[in-house]
């Protein structure tokens, strides 16, 4: 399965949960291409199975602008989008930018947030998700 995991990060926790989900993926036998949203070459999502799509929340829970512009070189709204994104409870409107992708895409997945970084428990809740998102698409290919 070939799969693309593109991503924004400041900080650093939008990263790390790229970083894992792509671990896992690759310990499962699929091909995984890195892209860092506003540093690599556009990518078409029509040549993957599915791409993961990994955002912050910024300002009262809007997508940042990079991941418009991202969206923007697409051109279009592909149907293998899958969403993920790390936010703070404590600024309201969490992960806003994740709901706002699922919705914009139609995803056929539910978004997956994380708080802050994705060390300890939430590993399991990325296993959980990444597993639910894995399965729906070796029953659409």
């Amino acid at each position: 399965m070939k799969v693309a995991i593109a991503y924004l990060s400041y900080s650093g926790n939008t990263q790390e949960v790229a970083e894992f989900i792509q671990e896992r993926l690759i310990s499962r036998g699929c091909s995984v291409d890195m892209h860092r949203i506003g540093i690599d070459a556009p990518i078409d999502p029509s040549g993957y199975d599915i791409v993961f799509l990994g955002t912050f929340t910024w300002e009262n829970g809007r997508t940042p602008d990079e991941v418009k512009d991202f969206i923007l070189e697409i051109g279009y709204k592909p149907n293998n989008i899958a969403v993920f994104g790390t936010g703070d409870t404590q600024f309201g409107y969490y992960c806003g930018a994740v709901d706002r992708l699922v919705n914009f895409f139609n995803s056929k997945w539910s978004g997956l947030k994380i708080e802050q970084s994705p060390r300890g428990s939430q590993e399991q809740l990325i296993d959980y998700w990444l597993r639910g998102v894995m399965e729906r698409v070796r029953h659409i290919a």
